[in-house]
């Protein structure tokens, strides 16, 4: 979709729910450790509401590792994470993830959003406005193994989106793709987090994470290091791990 307009999707049919908001996330004093390795520890976090939260950090600091945990894919060896009172683990089926690297059926386009929708007992109407919204209608039909690499993530994307998540994961859901998919991408994200979904996103871009966050949380090995609105983190960061990464500086 080369500077495709991103087609507004208004669901047909809302969550209708009686539980409580799953936010805000408080997380405290989170431990990781795999074969004996601390991955995370000691990490304390609170997210607001709304908005879109970015984790920047170098590589092996624990930012997909955050994310799995706080999607109750992993469990943590110390410490909790509660949404709005509850576990990871209860409040899955109110969330979505992108990963790097589609997941997607061996099926076509289409039958890739009708195979969640049914999975949710949602409309099978909502396909095509889902399917034009990342700008794939016009593929509804052709196996989803032959989209390219951006056009795929979009299916992705579009696959979460039709669960009409409370929150929406994505662990560099950009990573790799030309420039066109990522600012498609990104208008999807946007959109979305206009919407009210809840954004917490991993990247290594820089500019992206300009671009994208109302918040950043800066992971270094394994704890957090700073946590801050994007107005202030870029121009004036704090930590002195986040200044030399935003400088271009080695950060272990």
């Amino acid at each position: 979709m080369s500077n495709a307009q991103i087609a507004t999707f208004s669901p047909t049919a809302q969550r209708v729910t009686t539980d409580p908001c799953l936010l805000p996330l408080r997380v405290r004093d989170l431990g990781l450790k795999c074969a004996e390795t601390s991955i995370l520890h000691g990490l304390d976090l609170d997210l607001a509401p709304r908005g879109c939260t970015v984790i920047m950090g170098p590589n092996g600091a624990g930012k997909s590792m955050l994310l799995k945990l706080l999607h109750g894919l992993i469990q943590p060896t110390a410490g909790r994470i509660e949404w709005g009172g509850k576990s990871p683990t209860e409040v899955t089926a109110r969330q979505a993830m992108v990963f790097q690297k589609p997941v997607l059926l061996r099926r076509s386009v289409g039958a890739n959003i009708d195979f969640v929708l049914k999975a949710r007992r949602k409309p099978l109407t909502q396909r095509d406005s889902l399917l034009e919204h990342v700008g794939l209608l016009h593929k509804a039909r052709d196996p989803a193994r032959r989209l390219s690499g951006g056009e795929a993530q979009r299916l992705a994307l579009a696959r979460a989106l039709a669960s009409e998540p409370e929150v929406l994961f994505l662990d560099e859901a950009t990573a790799s793709l030309d420039p066109a998919s990522v600012k498609a991408i990104e208008d999807i994200i946007l959109d979305a987090s206009a919407r009210g979904i809840r954004i917490i996103l991993v990247t290594h871009d820089i500019g992206q994470a300009k671009r994208l966050a109302d918040d950043v949380v800066f992971l270094q090995g394994g704890r957090v290091a700073e946590h801050s609105a994007a107005r202030d983190f870029f121009p004036n960061p704090q930590s002195p791990a986040a200044r030399d990464y935003l400088n271009g500086r080695l950060v272990f």
